[in-house]
């Protein structure tokens, strides 16, 4: 493998200054270059003349094609209320189109100029008048250098990205082509094979050498797709392969606690609740009872979307390491939170001590408005064990919080703590079992990934006892309706949210602040209705204060910012109104759904938006690459809002959030370690990052130190990523 790591001034075509031009876009190797792949191709195998494409289409043809002519001229076309965008083009064969646009117009009217080469590519058909035309066509338009090799070729065109480093140099596309071409050439037979036989066997990838020349010296389009497939499966493979083995090695040496039954706290909370457990909730116990009686530390994640009872789990997790003798806490990321899952579990633990006093479980909550004097009396219980169960804050990686015997950790919407505030809370405890959990569905992709460390656990089933939210969308013009159905729940004796997206006024986002929105409300609105205010900027204590007496009924309405989204539980609560639904993410807004439907009542989420975009649904092209960036905001509102409307399942919601938002939007890529995969799409390989983590996982079951002799390439391969700085699958 050492011709490839050689300097890229080896090669004939690099001088010092291509050189340098290469160093600064980060190309230092042969193997740099090599992989430094197309980021478009274009079959020029399948252009015909515009002439022959209109002998075609009046023949009856209709499949997608591709044309390259030059713009005549563009002109905006209206007709009544509506206008349309003709750009008329021409080539060689004499032969004219026209590429309409009904969308964007403004946008598209700047774009083309008379005399610019452009690649079109959509549906052919004829207008009424019988001329050829395309509506909403992709296209490219052409630089001098890339039209020229249209033209005098009849191959897959590969397309690299000339940054501006090469461009300085006197570098530009072709030149690139070129010199990747001479690298092929010299350092072809170097390309040394990176996956076992029987996995290229299994999956019909070529080998690696051949990959890497059908991706810059394609054959065909259907070539270079298994060329990138292949490329996609080795770089996720190789992800998991390092973080199953370092896992796999931590349970390994790492001396955990093994749990056990010594009387009947679970069963005799199990038996005291209100409610039979689910299908899903038993299955996921089981899980978690099996990790924690193992001598190895649990490192397990708990997903469940909103109202499926991940609490409960929780706290039958708690109390199991409580029975063999230990402490555990529940950290949450908000007070309000904090509060109510402290109340909710004081509720149970109130019962199980009641059957049998001999338990006497206490619980302690520890945030940081926590008084100094509470906090003293708390300290000390804990660290006395004292304390069975404290839940808190960020305030409990604070240094003086130390516990007696602390065994499990429970963290609830862990994506909202960093990796390092996580660990703090860990080196609390010799090698605890920890448990994360999270309401946000997370797309099995991305949990792969994120979490690629822990053991998932789902409860995808909600209680029978739930009745399905029924969820509209609402223009702001019938916001009027929208509050004359509050009045008639509030007559039948249920409650309200009205949900804004910010505390104050702001010019930029142009949208309307909770307290502006509660004193229309409240005043105008509902001035015989009690109405009540939460938003992120009160303090604790009055935040409380608040959720307390809504829970109690004094108010009807609860005008509220998004403090609310999780973990508020309001029974009572059958109508959820968001508005400026459109400045949210599907996940937010199906968090903030959650938050009713929890009692026997019918409950109703309505999405409040701008008009303009409840007129556009359905309307807008799905053909969105080139839309102008406000037509192609208003087309994702409208997708997730018609998600929302179409579907309450959380999971689903989440496939759809993560391929319109991708991963980084979703949690942040900083705080939750999401990484930059150069091949892989998380968004839309599933099915091959689904095969490459089976296949790791299968390899590091039977031969974890791979010294197996089918297995020495990898252990090689591996080997060299994990010492290379910048290797290509984001291990390390």
């Amino acid at each position: 493998m050492a011709g490839l790591d050689e300097p890229i001034s080896k090669l004939s075509l690099v001088g010092p200054a291509r050189a340098k031009a290469f160093r600064n876009a980060g190309i230092s190797t042969i193997r740099d270059i090599l992989w430094y792949l197309p980021f478009r191709y274009v079959d020029r195998t399948t252009i015909l003349t515009i002439a022959k494409a209109d002998q075609l289409v009046k023949q009856g043809y209709s499949n997608e094609l591709t044309l390259i002519g030059t713009v005549q001229d563009s002109k905006a076309v209206s007709f009544g209320k509506k206008r349309l965008l003709a750009v008329r083009i021409s080539d060689s064969s004499k032969g004219e189109l026209d590429c309409i646009w009904f969308q964007g117009i403004e946008y598209y009217v700047k774009t083309f100029s008379p005399g610019q080469v452009v690649a079109f590519s959509g549906k052919p058909s004829l207008s009424k008048r019988g001329d050829l035309q395309i509506i909403h066509p992709v296209f490219d338009k052409l630089t001098d250098e890339e039209s020229s090799n249209f033209f005098n070729t009849g191959k897959i065109i590969p397309v690299y990205s000339v940054n501006q480093f090469f461009k300085e140099a006197g570098l530009g596309e072709t030149g690139i082509r070129r010199i990747i071409d001479r690298a092929l050439i010299s350092y072809f037979k170097d390309i040394e094979e990176t996956l076992p036989g029987q996995l290229l066997e299994k999956y019909r990838f070529p080998p690696l050498p051949e990959t890497v020349r059908e991706l810059h010296q394609p054959t065909s389009m259907e070539n270079v797709n298994k060329a990138l497939k292949r490329l996609k499966f080795e770089e996720f493979f190789y992800f998991q392969l390092n973080a199953l083995a370092k896992r796999d090695a931590f349970r390994k040496t790492a001396k955990g606690i093994r749990f056990g039954v010594k009387t009947r706290l679970v069963k005799d909370l199990i038996d005291a609740l209100p409610f039979q457990l689910t299908k899903a909730q038993l299955n996921v116990l089981h899980e978690i009872k099996e990790d924690m009686f193992a001598p190895q530390p649990m490192m397990r994640l708990l997903q469940g979307d909103v109202g499926s009872g991940k609490t409960v789990v929780a706290l039958i997790a708690m109390l199991m390491a409580i029975d063999s003798g230990y402490q555990a806490t529940l950290m949450v990321p908000t007070e309000v939170l904090a509060a109510q899952h402290f109340k909710n579990l004081s509720k149970l633990l109130y019962i199980l001590n009641e059957k049998n006093p001999s338990y006497g479980l206490n619980i302690e909550l520890l945030t940081g408005s926590t008084t100094a004097k509470e906090r003293k009396r708390i300290l000390g219980s804990l660290e006395s064990g004292e304390i069975n169960i404290l839940v808190g804050t960020h305030a409990l990686f604070e240094d003086i919080v130390e516990f007696k015997r602390l065994g499990l950790i429970v963290i609830d919407e862990q994506h909202r703590f960093g990796v390092e505030q996580r660990a703090r809370l860990m080196q609390k405890a010799e090698t605890p079992d920890v448990l994360v959990m999270t309401a946000t569905p997370i797309p099995r992709t991305l949990s792969m990934t994120v979490f690629g460390e822990l053991d998932v656990s789902v409860i995808d089933e909600l209680p029978a006892n739930r009745v399905p939210i029924r969820t509209a969308i609402r223009g702001e013009s019938a916001l009027g309706g929208v509050y004359t159905f509050i009045r008639t729940e509030v007559k039948k004796g249920r409650q309200a949210f009205i949900v804004f997206p910010l505390v104050e006024e702001s010019e930029k986002l142009d949208l309307k602040a909770a307290e502006e929105g509660f004193k229309e409300i409240s005043t105008h609105i509902f001035p015989d209705i009690k109405t009540g205010l939460l938003h992120g900027r009160m303090k604790w204590k009055e935040k409380e204060d608040v959720m307390n007496r809504f829970a109690a009924g004094e108010f009807s309405v609860l005008v509220s910012t998004t403090v609310i989204e999780v973990g508020v539980d309001i029974p009572n609560a059958t109508v959820m109104v968001i508005n400026e639904a459109h400045r949210f993410g599907l996940s937010q807004l199906h968090q903030l759904r959650g938050r009713i439907g929890r009692g026997a009542d019918q409950s109703y989420c309505i999405l409040v938006t701008k008009d303009e975009i409840v007129a556009s649904a359905g309307k807008l092209q799905q053909q969105i690459e080139y839309l102008p960036q406000h037509i192609l905001e208003r087309w994702r509102s409208i997708t997730r809002l018609k998600a929302m409307e179409q579907s309450s399942d959380g999971f689903k919601l989440s496939e759809i959030d993560l391929k319109m938002r991708g991963p980084g939007d979703i949690f942040g890529k900083k705080q939750s370690g999401i990484p930059d995969f150069r091949f892989c799409d998380i968004a839309n390989d599933s099915e091959i990052m689904f095969a490459a983590k089976e296949q790791a996982q299968q390899i590091i079951n039977s031969d974890p130190d791979l010294r197996e002799p089918g297995n020495s390439v990898i252990a090689r391969t591996l080997e060299r990523l994990l010492k290379s700085e910048d290797n290509f699958y984001g291990i390390g």
